[in-house]
């Protein structure tokens, strides 16, 4: 079976413009996605990166004409500026590192913590707000605390994997055979990949 290695913060809101389109890809081509969520910030600093906090007016000016249009393109609802972002991220990616392994719909979980914080203004490093998103999507809340010390053995973990793998930023893509693709908006390069046409 094809294995997508995907590597993002839920804090990501290029990660949120993703929305679905991963998992439909892995659908087409019969592949397996293993969801890992890590410390972006650490990620840029650890590749050469630039915290959005410390770029250039030029390049955060920039960067929100580009979400907003990105956005408009996809159709999809999108905050620019919500209430609680910048949040911590552990605990929402320790949700997901749970759930992933207690099995079910790990996108589904990972689409709505995305959108609690992009669309909802809602805060997804509070428990309460990662609770609902567990049960929104079928999964036992309680995973938002028994799920605490799987995920804080497997974050850092990623953030090594990923680094490992030449990951650099939130979404990025790792296929079987190497084959790298950063950015939402290189899904279909990903799509075209896995058919053998890139």
């Amino acid at each position: 079976m094809i294995h997508i290695d995907y590597y993002f913060s839920t804090i990501s809101p290029y990660a949120y413009l993703a929305s679905d389109r991963l998992e439909g890809i892995a659908a087409r081509h019969g592949a397996a996605i293993a969801y890992k969520p890590l410390d972006v910030i650490a990620l840029f600093a650890r590749t050469g990166g630039t915290a959005p906090a410390d770029r250039h007016p030029a390049r955060m000016e920039y960067r929100a004409q580009d979400l907003l249009r990105q956005a408009k393109m996809l159709g999809m609802e999108f905050n620019l500026k919500p209430a609680h972002w910048p949040t911590n991220a552990a605990p929402s990616s320790y949700a997901i590192i749970a759930a992933q392994k207690a099995g079910g719909d790990t996108g589904a979980l990972v689409r709505a913590i995305m959108r609690a914080c992009w669309v909802e203004e809602k805060d997804i490093a509070e428990d309460a707000v990662i609770r609902a998103c567990l049960e929104a999507t079928g999964f036992d809340a309680s995973l938002a605390d028994s799920g605490l010390l799987l995920g804080a053995e497997t974050y850092p973990r990623n953030l090594e994997e990923a680094v490992e793998a030449g990951a650099f930023g939130s979404p990025f893509y790792v296929t079987d055979d190497g084959a790298r693709f950063f950015g939402q908006d290189r899904l279909d390069y990903l799509d075209q990949h896995l058919a053998g046409a890139l």
